[in-house]
Order: structure tokens, then sequence, then C-alpha cells
């Protein structure tokens, strides 16, 4: 069963596992399956022997009034799934996770090596400043590639009902016995990806702007750096999924391209693909955003045998025409 299979990424999934032999039982809350309904996940659960669940409310939140949706649908839905799934005796699971676990990503100091920054303050971000500091000396840090072992610290409501499904489907496994494999996706990006919305993802966002005529609108100065990976790619590692993880517990893979860009050198990109107007760097910024994290994906290919194909010159050239859901 693949939940929000009717999503950007969840079309993609069903289309690799069905190319792939498998069976899919579709639910989608576009098609009146609503993952929080426990009679109607009993009754498609019947006979699966897995779940991937892509299922979820997306993107950093408008505000504060955002958290309950948040909570309802990644949270509490997530929990009615793993109950129906037990009461099933379905013992695989591959969640999609998120990279926004993080927090910011990782950095080394040349006095304190690898050291994790706190969130941003508001008046250092007003005043155009962007760069973390070392928490423990305030000198300048370099960013690295981030493992998934490496601390949680989710910053936004986002991230953080992200975090608490890994933590429930790790619940799940000790008490069941299960496999659950959590799935840290870094930048997707793609064909069908949602047109602008405040929670679409940024190239999305930028993406929209070009086909309706305006310049991409760049936040802070450009130069947070990001792994974009693209949508084929990431159904590729659901599919993988399916055969890896470790019995009994969750174990969580990045999945990413291992070539990270700024987000300006993504705007563009795309803008010199689409023949648009050139990108305007703003200095706006969000309180929820990180600054720069970009992924260490040697677990992935080690353990599910996961590589990201799809190089960004290709990616971007192929999205920049490609059709928005």
């Amino acid at each position: 069963m693949v939940t929000g299979a009717a999503g950007f990424i969840g079309g993609h999934v069903v289309a690799a596992l069905e190319a792939s032999g498998h069976h899919v039982v579709p639910l989608d809350l576009r098609s009146g399956g609503d993952v929080r309904d426990a009679a109607l996940l009993d009754r498609l659960l019947a006979g699966a022997d897995a779940v991937v669940h892509q299922a979820a409310k997306v993107g950093l939140g408008v505000n504060v009034a955002d958290l309950p949706g948040y909570a309802s649908v990644n949270v509490y839905g997530t929990a009615v799934l793993l109950a129906a799934m037990a009461a099933r005796d379905v013992r695989r699971l591959v969640l999609a996770s998120s990279m926004v676990v993080y927090g910011e990503g990782a950095y080394d100091c040349a006095r304190h090596g690898r050291v994790r920054p706190g969130p941003r303050r508001a008046d250092d971000l007003a005043r155009g400043s962007f760069e973390p500091s070392c928490p423990r000396c305030g000198d300048d840090v370099r960013y690295a590639a981030i493992g998934e072992d490496a601390p949680v610290d989710p910053r936004n409501a986002y991230a953080t009902t992200k975090l608490a499904q890994e933590h429930l489907a790790a619940n799940w496994a000790r008490e069941t016995g299960g496999t659950a494999v959590a799935l840290r996706y870094h930048n997707v990006y793609g064909p069908g990806m949602p047109r602008d919305t405040p929670y679409s993802g940024v190239a999305a966002i930028f993406r929209s702007a070009l086909e309706a005529g305006r310049a991409p609108r760049v936040f802070e100065d450009g130069g947070q750096t990001r792994d974009f990976v693209h949508v084929r790619d990431v159904a590729d590692a659901n599919v993988a999924a399916l055969a890896g993880g470790r019995t009994g517990c969750l174990t969580a893979y990045n999945v990413a391209s291992g070539e990270p860009h700024t987000v300006g050198e993504m705007a563009r990109e795309l803008a010199a693909q689409r023949g648009g107007p050139e990108p305007v760097t703003t200095g706006e910024y969000r309180l929820g955003d990180v600054r720069h994290i970009v992924a260490a994906p040697h677990r992935a290919a080690a353990e599910l045998g996961f590589r990201a194909r799809t190089g960004f010159a290709e990616g971007m050239k192929e999205f920049a025409g490609a059709p928005l859901a």
C-alpha cells in the first residue's frame, strides 16, 4: 500500500513500484482516502506485505495556526497507520522523512572541529548576516556533509512532525519486530511539482515564477547550500528500500544526489534553461530556514544499493520545461 499515492512524490513512487513488478494499493486524500481513517486502512491493508508512507502535510508552514494541521496529518495519521499495520501484521514500512529533521547541517570550526550552530537570530538575519558561526568561539565555520547519525534539531512545525513520525515508526518496529526504513529526502524537484503555494518547495516556486514571466525571488543572498535530488531518483530509493533496512528497528538514510548547489545557482540555472528573467536576490528571510544542509549519501549506497542517477544540469534542463501540477 502506498499512502499519498496521488501526490508529487507519491505518484512517481507508484509508477516506479509498478514498473518493478509490485502490485500497488493506493491511498490518497484527493480520492477520498484519509490516512487517519482506521477502518479504511484495515480494509486496504488486507493482504499487504509492506507500506510506503508518503502522505503528509508538507512545507514549512505559514504561521502558528498551521500547527494543528501538521500534527493531525503527520503525527496522528502516522500513529493510526502504524496501529492498523500492527493489527494486520504488516511488517515492513518505508517512511518518507526529510532532511529538515537535522536543522542546520554539519559545520567545522578551525579551532573546535565539528560543531552544530544554534538557530540563527532574527536581528542577524535582518542586517544581512546569514552565515552561522561557531557556537563556542564565534568564529566562521565551513559547512560539511551531514550523515544520518548526526544529532537532530527540528526547527519548524513540519520538521518536528517528520521527526515524530520517525520516533513512532521506531516504536512500532521494536514492538512488532518489523522493519522501518526512513528515507530522509533532501530537496526534491522534478515533473509534477505543485504550483506556487506557500507550501511549495523552492524549486517549484522559482519554476512557477518563470512560467508566469516573473523573475525568481531568491531569499537571503542566494548562498544557501542544498542537495537537489530528482524525483525519479527518490522513487528509485523507495523501491530499493523495500528490500533494505535492519529488522526490529528504524534505519534512516539520506536520499540525495551527493552534488550540492546553492539556491542562487539553482535559480540561475532554471532561468537560463527556461529563457526567463534573471533571478532577483531580495535579502528576505524566513526564521524557519537553515543556511547550509548537504548530505552524505554513503549509507544508502552501501545498504540499499541506491545512488542518484540524474545530474544537476540534466535535471534542471528537464524541469525547466516540465509540467507542474
